[in-house]
């Protein structure tokens, strides 16, 4: 090989080294390009679904064995339909007495008990009496799509929520979903109408219905049967169908089921 030659030929190696270093640092940008969207994904999982938060229920699942209903699977007592349960079946980690700023109201026909549904309105005057259960985010969002009649299985994007204190997840009655606020580090989620008090017709809820909601009260709150039914006879929409007089009789002496 001459001069020449040999010169062309250290020439040419160093090119392909340089080529060769060039590939390699396109490839180690993609790579740290793909780490940091990997890092940005789990940041942002952690975000949109953590591990526990308080699901605060003001209507008929602040009763606890209706609520299991939800959990393990089941009919609840006085009501008509069955309930497959969240794909993790274990009780709530803990639970406790909470109140929501606003108000419920009753509206719309349940179909599991006769009578108006509870609905939660932020903008009611007042206070709402309510019970909070730690649980997972996995069971929560399995808990909204049962209340829909949905079967559970599909995991919520919870990040629009947590972010701004509401979502909406479709125009159902309880796909509206409420972050309001936290609680020992967990956040405090709920669900309710989109549309408020004043948007729909009341109706009276039933006595079984109601039999739930004053249960829950008095296992949470500490409340006496009496102080239940004077609050609950007192909603928008239980007027005037009931009084806390009438109320207090139904609940002492409940029809045969």
């Amino acid at each position: 090989m001459g001069a020449s030659d040999k010169n062309d030929g250290e020439q040419a190696g160093t090119d392909l080294d340089g080529h060769g270093r060039a590939a390699k640092e396109v490839q180690e940008r993609r790579v740290l390009r793909k780490n940091e969207a990997a890092i940005h994904r789990a940041g942002r999982l952690t975000a949109s679904r953590p591990e526990r938060v308080w699901y605060v229920s003001y209507g008929s699942n602040m009763n606890a064995s209706r609520f299991g209903c939800y959990l393990a699977g089941g009919t609840p007592e006085g009501g008509s339909r069955a309930y497959p349960g969240c794909r993790d079946p274990r009780a709530a980690a803990a639970t406790r007495g909470h109140s929501l700023p606003g108000g419920i109201y009753f509206a719309t026909e349940s179909q599991v008990w006769g009578g108006g549904r509870a609905f939660y309105d932020p903008a009611l005057p007042g206070s709402a009496p309510a019970r909070a259960y730690l649980i997972t985010s996995s069971q929560f969002a399995d808990i909204v799509a049962q209340e829909m009649y949905r079967e559970p299985g599909d995991d919520l994007d919870l990040t629009m929520v947590l972010a701004t204190g509401r979502t909406q997840l479709g125009p159902g009655r309880y796909e509206t979903l409420l972050h309001t606020g936290d609680l020992d580090g967990h956040p405090v989620l709920t669900f309710t109408a989109p549309w408020t008090a004043a948007d729909v017709a009341p109706l009276a809820p039933s006595t079984a219905y109601l039999a739930r909601l004053a249960s829950g009260l008095c296992d949470a709150h500490g409340w006496t049967l009496a102080r239940a039914a004077d609050y609950l006879a007192g909603r928008p929409g239980a007027q005037p169908i009931w009084t806390p007089h009438t109320l207090l009789a139904a609940l002492q002496d409940p029809p045969a089921q």
